[in-house]
């Protein structure tokens, strides 16, 4: 039984990174399953720190926007709308060029709070990040919690 309350649409998924860090950093989501969403991001100069390395920041902004997208296919989007609480991020291995890509899995589907397992990888699929998102699920016309 799939997770989603709203079906993913990769094209429209993609079409919201507009005008984004998203756009600017290109990541794209990539593909989904019952149980979990994809996405990828560019490993060039716009994501590089100074050594020539994918920036830890980075990963964690491919993470967050990834759980954070998964978390607004799960709930009522009439009535609630999600806001990363919490991220942290392991880094395990430096990626230079390509791509990193990311799948993410719910851990905890609650009413006001989802947590989500985020794993990174380059284009050998080797490991290079795991990554853990807690995001507020907080309804219409109330503001995030502080």
């Amino acid at each position: 039984m799939a997770i989603w309350r709203t079906q993913p649409d990769l094209v429209r998924l993609n079409q919201l990174q507009r005008n984004t860090i998203g756009e600017l950093l290109d990541i794209r989501f990539e593909a989904f399953d019952d149980d979990s969403l994809s996405a990828s991001m560019v490993v060039d100069s716009r994501t590089h720190q100074p050594y020539g390395l994918l920036h830890g920041g980075a990963s964690v902004v491919l993470a967050e926007s990834l759980g954070s997208m998964a978390s607004h296919l799960c709930i009522d989007a009439e009535r609630f709308y999600c806001v990363g609480l919490e991220v942290n991020a392991n880094h395990l291995r430096g990626l230079r060029s390509g791509r990193v890509w990311a799948q993410a899995r719910a851990v905890h589907l609650g009413r006001s709070t989802h947590v989500w397992d985020i794993r990174l990888h380059g284009d050998d699929g080797k490991p290079s990040c795991i990554s853990r998102l807690t995001v507020a699920v907080v309804p219409l016309g109330e503001n995030p919690p502080r």
